[in-house]
Parts: C-alpha cells; sequence; structure tokens
C-alpha cells in the first residue's frame, strides 16, 4: 500500500484528522453498482461516485462513527459499509465501500 496506494487521512467534522497514510481507491464497476443509490439534489438526481476502499489494519474504519470521512487529493468520501479481512486471526486489511460526498446545500 505504501509503495502504490494514494496518499489518505481520515477526518471529522470538528476538525480532528488522522496522520497520513496509504490505501487503494478505486471506483465500482456499473455490475457492482446495482444495489446503490443516488442522491436527490435542488437540480435532479445524481447518481453518487461509490468506490471500493483497501486499506491498512492501523485505521479500522469499522471503528468509525457516521461523522468521519475520508479525503483524498481534495475529495471527500463517506464510508458505507466496512469489514474486517483476515488472515487468520490477524486483521489483514480493512475492506470498504465508500461514495464521494456531494454538497446538496
Amino acid at each position: 500500500m505504501n509503495r502504490f496506494g494514494r496518499s489518505v487521512c481520515i477526518k471529522d467534522d470538528d476538525g480532528w484528522n488522522s496522520e497520513t497514510f496509504h490505501a487503494f481507491i478505486q471506483p465500482l464497476r456499473y455490475k457492482n453498482k446495482m444495489y446503490l443509490y443516488g442522491v436527490n439534489t435542488t437540480i435532479g438526481f445524481n447518481s453518487q461516485g461509490h468506490y471500493l476502499y483497501i486499506g491498512p489494519p492501523e485505521h479500522d474504519l469499522t471503528l468509525h462513527e457516521d461523522s468521519y470521512f475520508i479525503e483524498s487529493n481534495g475529495e471527500k468520501y463517506k464510508v458505507d459499509r466496512a469489514e474486517r479481512v483476515y488472515a487468520g486471526d490477524k486483521i489483514f486489511y480493512v475492506w470498504a465501500i465508500i461514495r464521494t460526498i456531494i454538497d446538496t446545500g
């Protein structure tokens, strides 16, 4: 992840943020998005961009509350679902479905 992942950090609305670390973020393809939803905005329906996140176990997204988000390259992402992936009894990495945060105000 350090070699090929992008720089990310976890933040919250109160100004807290984690140190920068590396994780993989890639778009989900259409066939993988069949159960995901969009958002009604003031200008119409917007199908939010959904992404697959794979990150290190040291930054366990399953422990964070709804007020937290991921930031990378100026983009903000909300965690929809996160799970730990194990190798034996040890957490190998954290898998998540994340989506682009869209300002509806």
